[in-house]
């Protein structure tokens, strides 16, 4: 599960998401694949 805060990128486009609000899903998707956690 993604957890408050952690920044997410997509392989693809490189859109980056930040978690605003920890949800039920484990992955975050962009273009039809998950996203990679960013290291920080």
């Amino acid at each position: 599960m993604a957890q408050l805060g952690e920044v997410f990128v997509c392989p693809l486009c490189g859109n980056e998401v930040t978690v605003t609000k920890a949800g039920g899903n484990p992955e975050v998707h962009c273009c039809g694949q998950a996203m990679k956690k960013k290291e920080q």
